[in-house]
């Protein structure tokens, strides 16, 4: 069975990355399970930079296959804002409820039309002595003005995605994890794992 590294302790990113890849020859360890304390710089300029420094530096350090992603929103009206600063948009404290209510005062009075934005993942896959592979989703929505929903996590209550007219923090984990960025970028993931990395059981 082939081990491979979640650079990440996000449970949640975790169990999803484990449930899509559960009929292959995979065992699934994260950081913690393997005492990794170790924090790699995102001095990245794009989405692809920081989760191919992360998985790089992990997969180097460990000598196993690696997988690290690197995500945010992008609001079309404040010029892809915050973009690969979505965690740390209002300082570094990675303050969620500040990040947002800067993102909505940055949008006052912007009418709906043009309160487009995206979320983007993408996944780096690093495998000891290969070139690093990449996976990338988007999930298309729009910004509310105020917040909507109480489950989901960062951004969630305030991305809405007009399909479903619901932001991610009203729709529920099951349906936010069949549609959201990472979720796509886990689906291409696991198209091009038996190409990458091998078969299934």
């Amino acid at each position: 069975m082939t081990q491979v590294l979640i650079a990440s302790n996000n449970q949640g990113k975790i169990k999803e990355i484990k449930e899509l890849l559960e009929d292959f020859d995979v065992n699934i360890r994260s950081l913690k399970d393997l005492n990794i304390v170790i924090d790699v710089p995102e001095t990245g300029k794009t989405f692809k930079e920081n989760a191919a420094l992360k998985a790089e530096a992990l997969s180097k350090e460990t000598h196993l296959i690696t997988i690290a992603d690197d995500s945010g929103l992008s609001v079309d009206a404040l010029h892809g804002e915050p973009g690969i600063y979505s965690a740390r948009y209002s300082g570094p404290e990675k303050d969620s409820e500040r990040n947002i209510d800067k993102l909505l005062g940055n949008l006052k009075g912007v009418p709906t039309d043009r309160r487009t934005a995206h979320f983007s993942c993408t996944l780096a896959l690093s495998i000891p002595g290969t070139p690093t592979r990449f996976a990338v989703g988007r999930c298309d929505g729009v910004i509310t003005t105020e917040r909507r929903g109480a489950d989901g996590f960062g951004y969630d209550p305030v991305f809405l995605v007009p399909d479903e007219k619901e932001t991610f923090a009203e729709m529920g984990e099951a349906k936010k994890n069949r549609i959201s960025h990472r979720a796509r970028a886990l689906q291409e993931l696991r198209r091009k794992w038996p190409e990458w990395v091998g078969k299934r059981k």
